[in-house]
């Protein structure tokens, strides 16, 4: 009984099927409104994917010329890219007869949900794309984020990449970078060189300047332009305190603050003068 009923059902569904093509056979015209629409939506979408590429690689190019970050033209290409393709595919199924507004609701409650559930991805992109475009770095630069020095490596749209000086490498979150102090030590060409040096309370401190000053135009790496300054700071516990600034080259920093430093000690020392550590006098006193 069950079998007859499955045969009657196919038999059934045959004939429809059967008589659904005799229909458009016999009114083919039926199939040209909906063959044009097909075909239309096609060229849509294939012209309108070679314009997006072609206006994404225009863009592309325009930015490198401005000598753009990299980053920033990748990231730009694809945005435009995609921007336009979005459009195309909206357009092509609205030839389809398709009810895209009811299709840009759904697409925006769902971009909604998504947007809160990576709210913080999120953060950390658009965190990303502003530190590409106001550019406080770039790869090479030695900065210093959220309480870590080291040299950039990888500006990425999601995190910041950087070596430290014992050569661990940190990835720090784009959102977290742009809401912190940034420290560029070598966004300049020239940098400061602090160093504080004391003598003692006995030497001539007009000898102990000139020798500090005669070490400091003698180094081949200091700058004459910003001139060296030597500043007396305070008058210490133990020492007279001095503040010693030369200039030098923002490649050169480390090397003349060690090279400098160190011969200040010897020629200061050579002229008769002292480099004090503290100390304490005690006077006692016989009571009667």
């Amino acid at each position: 009984m069950q079998a007859t009923e499955n045969t009657e059902q196919t038999g059934s569904l045959i004939d429809q099927t059967q008589n659904y093509m005799m229909g458009l056979i016999n009114n083919p015209e039926t199939l040209i409104g909906p063959a044009k629409s097909l075909i239309v939506a096609i060229l849509i979408f294939i012209i309108g994917k070679m314009i997006a590429r072609w206006l994404s690689n225009l863009a592309a190019k325009g930015m490198e010329k401005a000598n753009s970050d990299k980053t920033l033209v990748g990231f730009v290409r694809k945005l435009i890219y995609y921007l336009i393709l979005a459009a195309v595919v909206i357009a092509a199924l609205g030839e389809l007869g398709i009810q895209t507004t009811s299709l840009l609701a759904v697409m925006g409650a769902a971009g909604l949900a998504i947007g809160l559930a990576l709210k913080d991805s999120l953060s950390n992109f658009a965190s990303g794309v502003m530190l590409i475009m106001l550019r406080p770095f770039k790869v090479g630069d030695v900065v210093e984020i959220a309480g870590s020095t080291g040299k950039i490596k990888e500006v990425k749209i999601f995190s910041t990449a950087m070596v430290t000086p014992d050569n661990k490498e940190i990835t720090i979150p784009n959102g977290q970078i742009l809401n912190d102090v940034i420290v560029n030590y070598t966004a300049n060409k020239v940098r400061r060189v602090d160093m504080a040096i004391g003598v003692g309370y006995d030497d001539d401190l007009q000898k102990a300047r000139q020798v500090m000053m005669d070490t400091l135009t003698a180094h081949p790496l200091v700058l004459e332009d910003p001139a060296p300054a030597i500043i007396l700071t305070d008058l210490g516990d133990s020492s007279v305190n001095f503040a010693v600034r030369p200039w030098a080259k923002t490649e050169d920093y480390w090397t003349v603050y060690n090279e400098v430093l160190e011969q200040l000690k010897v020629n200061i020392e050579a002229a008769g003068c002292s480099i004090p550590y503290p100390q304490r006098d005690v006077h006692m006193h016989q009571a009667s």
